[in-house]
C-alpha cells in the first residue's frame, strides 16, 4: 500500500518512470536523515479547482491525499498573477517590483551579484539541488550556475549517496497554452456553473471543462512522481510541497489582480519524523495569509540555513515559522500591454489600487486571446449582450477597489466608497503604502527609464520614492489640481514629470492643452512624450501628437519605448490612421511584444479585426508553449 494512499491505477502508471530510474543506476540513495529532503512539485496556472478545497467537480485524489495527511493552505497567494515575475520572487526571495524590470512580464532584470538565490544557499549548506526543468526567472541568473543539475535530467537520483536534496519538478500540463485546444475527460461543459462576471457561452463552458480535466491529468502525474519517491525509500525523510506558480487561466484569472489571478493552491506533507516542523496538526488548514515571497525563507528555515537580509518574506514552516497579516501582489506590463496595479489582502478583504485607471481591465493581448473564452467574452461585448457585471471588464477602472471576499467572492461589489467599509479601506491602503516604501517599489519608473534595478532605484537623488508616490496618488486619484499637475511638468526628475503627465492623460483638463503643446516640442524623455502626445489627441490636437507617436513607434527606438508608443496609438482610435505604415512595419518586428501590439493595431485600422483573429503566428506559439 502506498504511503500516500494513491490509487492502484496511479501507482501502476509510475512503472515506466521507475524502470527508467533504475536504468540510471541510482534508484535507492538514502539520505542521512539528519536534515529533511525537500521536494517541490510545481504545477502551472492553478486556482484551487481541487477536491480538498471543497470543489465537488474536481477529481484530484493525489492532492487530496496529501492534504489529508499534511497541511492545506487556505489563503496562499502569488506575488504576481503571471509566471515570470512570480518565479523571480520564488527564486530570489525578493519582490519583483523591488528589482525592475522584473516586475514586468517578461523581462530580463539584473540580479545583484552580491545576492544569492535559495538553491545557492542550500548547496553551500550541503544540499544537492536539482530543477526539472522550467526556469523563467525574469532576470539574468544563469540556471546552470545555481543548480547541481538543471534540465530534463534534474532529479534527486543524481545526487551522491546520503546527501540531503532539494528537488524541483515543474509540470506544464495545466499551463494556459494547453487551454487553446479542448481537453476531454470526466467533466463536460454542461456540468459547469459559471461565475456571474462571465457570459454563458459554449467557448467559456468548454474552457472550464478542459481546465478541470487538465487538473485531473496533472494530479495523476503527481502520483507518479510521489510513487518514485516511495519506491526509492525516501518518503519518510522528505517534506513534500505541491503548489501552483500563479493563479488560474480562465477568463479574468491569470494577469489580473483578483482572487482568480493570485489565489493559488498549496499543500505540504511532512512525514512523522518531521511533523514537528508543521504549524498545525496533519489534516488541518492554515488560514493566515501566505505569500510566495515566503517560499525561499521557508525552505531555508527547514534546512537550518540563515535567511539573508534581502529576503523579506517570513517562513511559514520550520523553527523560524511565524504568521503574517497580509499578502501583497502586483501587476505591471503584461506582455504587450501596460498597466499598473498594487494589491493587498488579509484573506478576508482585498484592496486594489489602480495607477492606470484610464486603461480597461480587458486590454487585448495576443497570447491570452488565443483562448476561446476571451474571444467569446469580447464578441459578446461587441454585440452588446453583456450585463453590467460582465461588461465591466472592458471598461476603465476606478482608482481604488475594495472587496469583502466572504460576502462577495467574485469581487463584483466595489466597497471603496462605501462608508461602512471605510475603516477597512484605510487599514489596507495604509498597509500597502508602508509595504511599497519598505520594499522600494520600482513600479513608478516607466520601463527602460534610468533608475530601474535593485540598487539603482535606491538612489533617492534619482528616484525619491516617497515624493513620487505622493505625486502619483494625487495625480491618478484626481486630488491634484490642474495647476499642480502642470507645475509637476517642470520637475527636474523625469519620473516626477512622468507622473504629472500621467495625471493629465487620465483626467484630460482642457486648460492643460497650451502647456502640453509646449512640452511636446521641448520634452527630452521619450516615455513622457508618449503620454503628452496621447493626451493632446484626446484634447483635440491630432496632427503633431500623432506625428510624435509615429516617430516613437519607429524601429530605431528601444523596444520598450516603441511598445509604449504603439499602445498610445491603440487608444486614440481612428486618429492613429496616419501612423499605419509605421505600425505595419512594426508588425514585422523580431521583438514579440512590439510585433503583437502592432499586428493588433494594424488589424483594427485596416478593419480586419475580430476577437477570433489570431495575432500570434503558430510557429512562435509552439515555441512559447515549450517554455
Amino acid at each position: 500500500m502506498s504511503h500516500y494512499n494513491f490509487t492502484r491505477r496511479h501507482l501502476l502508471g509510475a512503472a515506466a518512470t521507475l524502470a527508467a530510474g533504475a536504468a540510471q543506476g541510482a534508484l535507492a540513495q538514502p539520505s542521512s536523515g539528519k536534515r529533511p529532503n525537500i521536494l517541490w512539485i510545481v504545477s502551472e496556472d492553478n486556482n484551487a479547482y481541487i477536491g480538498a478545497y471543497g470543489d465537488k467537480l474536481a477529481h484530484t485524489p493525489t492532492i487530496d491525499g496529501l492534504a489529508r495527511k499534511g497541511v492545506l493552505f487556505r489563503h496562499v497567494y502569488s506575488n504576481a498573477p503571471v509566471c515570470a515575475p512570480s518565479r523571480f520572487g520564488i527564486l530570489t526571495g525578493v519582490y519583483p517590483e523591488s528589482c525592475a524590470p522584473a516586475n514586468h512580464m517578461r523581462a530580463n532584470a539584473h540580479w545583484p551579484e552580491a545576492f544569492k538565490t535559495y538553491p545557492q544557499l542550500l548547496r553551500e549548506a550541503g544540499y544537492f539541488c536539482s530543477n526539472n526543468t522550467k526556469t523563467d526567472y525574469n532576470c539574468d541568473v544563469k540556471p546552470e550556475a545555481i543548480w547541481d543539475v538543471q534540465g530534463p535530467q534534474g532529479h534527486w537520483r543524481k545526487r551522491p549517496a546520503n546527501q540531503p536534496f532539494m528537488a524541483v519538478f515543474n509540470y506544464e500540463t495545466t499551463h494556459e497554452s494547453r487551454l487553446f485546444k479542448p481537453t476531454a475527460g470526466r467533466v463536460t461543459p454542461d456540468m459547469i456553473t459559471l461565475p456571474p462576471f462571465l457570459p454563458d457561452t459554449p467557448g467559456i463552458r468548454q474552457d472550464y471543462a478542459s481546465y478541470y480535466n487538465m487538473m485531473e491529468k496533472m494530479d495523476g502525474q503527481l502520483a507518479e512522481r510521489l510513487a518514485e519517491l516511495e519506491a526509492d525509500g525516501l518518503a519518510e525523510d522528505t517534506i513534500i510541497f505541491h503548489y501552483s506558480d500563479n493563479g488560474g487561466i480562465l477568463p479574468r484569472s491569470k494577469r489580473y489582480c483578483y482572487e482568480e489571478g493570485l489565489a493559488c493552491e498549496m499543500v505540504v506533507y511532512a512525514p512523522p519524523k518531521w511533523r514537528h516542523l508543521l504549524p498545525v496538526a496533519p489534516g488541518h488548514e492554515l488560514t493566515s495569509p501566505v505569500s510566495f515571497i515566503d517560499l525561499a525563507p521557508t525552505v531555508l528555515s527547514l534546512a537550518g540555513v540563515a535567511q539573508p537580509a534581502q529576503m523579506v518574506g517570513k517562513p511559514f514552516l520550520g523553527p523560524r515559522a511565524s504568521a503574517k497579516t497580509y499578502a501583497f501582489s502586483m501587476r505591471n506590463r503584461m506582455d504587450e500591454r501596460y498597466d499598473f496595479q498594487r494589491t493587498v489582502t488579509d484573506g478576508r478583504w482585498r484592496y486594489i489600487r489602480n495607477y492606470m485607471p484610464h486603461r480597461p481591465w480587458g486590454q487585448h493581448q495576443a497570447f491570452e486571446w488565443l483562448a476561446k473564452g476571451y474571444q467569446d467574452w469580447e464578441s459578446a461585448h461587441r454585440a452588446g449582450t453583456l450585463n453590467a457585471d460582465q461588461d465591466r471588464f472592458f471598461q476603465p477602472k476606478p482608482f481604488e477597489e475594495l472587496y469583502d471576499l466572504r460576502q462577495d467572492p467574485h469581487e463584483l461589489r466595489n466597497l471603496a466608497k462605501d462608508a461602512s467599509a471605510k475603516p477597512q479601506l484605510a487599514r489596507l491602503s495604509k498597509a500597502l503604502d508602508e509595504h511599497m516604501l519598505a520594499i522600494n517599489d520600482n513600479g513608478f519608473i516607466p520601463e527602460a527609464l534610468a533608475g530601474e534595478g535593485y540598487f539603482e532605484s535606491r538612489n533617492r537623488a534619482l528616484y525619491p520614492l516617497p515624493q513620487v508616490m505622493e505625486l502619483a496618488r494625487a495625480a491618478v486619484s484626481g486630488s491634484a489640481s490642474t495647476a499642480q499637475l502642470l507645475a509637476g511638468l517642470d520637475a527636474k526628475l523625469p519620473v516626477l514629470r512622468y507622473w504629472a503627465a500621467m495625471g493629465l492623460l487620465i483626467h484630460r483638463p482642457a486648460a492643460a492643452k497650451p502647456a502640453l503643446q509646449k512640452l511636446l516640442a521641448q520634452e527630452t524623455c521619450d516615455q513622457i512624450r508618449v503620454l503628452v502626445a496621447e493626451t493632446l489627441v484626446h484634447l483635440g490636437e491630432v496632427e503633431e501628437p500623432v506625428k510624435m507617436l509615429t516617430t516613437l513607434a519607429a524601429q530605431d527606438r528601444v523596444w520598450q519605448v516603441q511598445l509604449q508608443a504603439i499602445n498610445g496609438l491603440t487608444f486614440i482610435g481612428e486618429a492613429a490612421r496616419p501612423a499605419l505604415p509605421v505600425v505595419q512595419q512594426a508588425a514585422l518586428s523580431e521583438q514579440e511584444y512590439v510585433r503583437n501590439a502592432a499586428r493588433y493595431l494594424s488589424a483594427v485600422l485596416e478593419g480586419r479585426y475580430t476577437p477570433s483573429l489570431p495575432i500570434m503566428d503558430f510557429e512562435r506559439l509552439m515555441q512559447r508553449m515549450k517554455g
